[in-house]
């Protein structure tokens, strides 16, 4: 079964858009990662929260993710901008569209 991977993250106020884009921007190499689906989302009522949903073949694939350079250095940029407020879930992807 698929792992699923649903997150949040607190931006510090005025630097939504920018999370935001370093993030999409790092999404290139994913697939290649193993990952099905990677979408990056706006809070419609948070001005300062940002969602991200993954679907990857598995655990073991998101985890090797996280050690790519590419994703390291996206870390690296967004880090300094989040308050440090995260949620995180954890999922067996059952399936659904597009996946």
């Amino acid at each position: 079964m698929r792992y699923g991977y649903i997150g949040s993250m607190k931006v510090k106020p005025g630097y939504r858009a920018e999370v935001v884009a370093i993030l999409v921007a790092g999404a290139d190499g994913l697939r290649k990662a193993g990952c099905d689906l990677y979408v990056v989302t706006e809070s419609a009522t948070d001005e300062d929260t940002v969602w991200v949903s993954e679907v990857w073949q598995s655990k073991e694939h998101h985890d090797a993710s996280l050690q790519l350079p590419e994703a390291r250095a996206s870390i690296a940029k967004v880090m300094p901008l989040l308050t440090g407020e995260f949620t995180r879930q954890e999922t067996r992807v059952a399936g659904g569209l597009g996946i």
